[in-house]
């Protein structure tokens, strides 16, 4: 899963890893991407930790913040 390989190289503590990968299942969903090897899921992910990084707390506005940034949907 993308997500991993962003998760490795960043310092973060369980609950905010926790925020991060519902942030991310979250848009998944929502942008019904089901192929986890689908190069979006990349782009999604790097958009989900940007967000993540600047303070915001609550997968669901990490997860629409971070569709909004990819101007998708």
């Amino acid at each position: 899963m993308a997500i991993f390989l962003h998760l490795q190289t960043h310092t973060m503590g369980p609950k905010e890893v926790s925020r991060i990968m519902e942030a991310y299942d979250r848009a998944l969903r929502i942008l019904c991407v089901k192929d986890r090897d689908d190069p979006l899921t990349e782009m999604i992910a790097t958009k989900i930790i940007k967000v993540a990084q600047t303070g915001v707390k609550d997968p669901a506005h990490i997860s629409a913040l971070a569709i909004k940034e990819l101007e998708i949907r």
